[in-house]
């Protein structure tokens, strides 16, 4: 029930438009993947999914972030179910891809930022090699890209009140990996997939 409040909550203060390019398929492990630009990014993206994905949708967040306060912790452990990872000091027992691979082979999702830090809104940066892996050891794991607008002019970087303005949230269709395609090739093609949503 709280994560619906909130849920609800986040589409009232942030006023997203969700648009699908393609229905939202129900079955199977996905990975949304968008670009990054505000703290509200992972809040609205996953409220704007419908609530039988939501509850099986996990955002990955960086531990040192999410886990440096008591109402941050509660957020992502009680409300988002967050997979918190390590980006700071990593090593092979804080290897970040092992627990985002059990949460797909669990048949859940995992929404994903793959620049691997916030930009300033209008660029998008070029993706980290995560998505890469991911998508080379769950192929049957569903990528999706999203493209967020706007949340940067709602919630600016430094800024705690939200400003009361309209986003959009934009679901394209998934690109596969094709059989021995380098990672780089890849990797711009999915920036690409993000960019092209934002001029649809």
């Amino acid at each position: 029930m709280i994560a619906d409040v909130v849920a609800a909550l986040s589409r009232t203060i942030a006023g997203a438009n969700v648009r699908w390019v393609d229905a939202p398929r129900a079955a199977g492990s996905k990975v949304y993947f968008a670009n990054h630009s505000s703290h509200l990014d992972t809040l609205v993206l996953w409220a704007a999914l419908p609530r039988e994905l939501r509850e099986r949708t996990r955002p990955v967040a960086a531990r040192d972030y999410w886990g440096a306060t008591g109402l941050r912790r509660w957020l992502a452990q009680s409300v988002f179910r967050a997979v918190l990872i390590e980006r700071k000091e990593i090593r092979r027992e804080t290897n970040p891809l092992e627990p985002m691979l059990a949460v797909l082979e669990r048949g859940e999702s995992l929404i994903v930022f793959p620049e691997g830090t916030r930009g300033d809104g209008e660029r998008i940066g070029p993706f980290k090699g995560g998505l890469y892996h991911l998508a080379r050891h769950r192929p049957d794991a569903d990528l999706v890209p999203v493209h967020i607008d706007n949340l940067n002019r709602i919630l600016p970087k430094g800024e705690f009140l939200p400003l009361p303005l309209l986003s959009c949230i934009s679901f394209g269709p998934v690109p596969r990996l094709v059989p021995d395609e380098p990672r780089d090739a890849f990797l711009r093609r999915a920036e690409d997939a993000v960019r092209g949503l934002r001029q649809a």
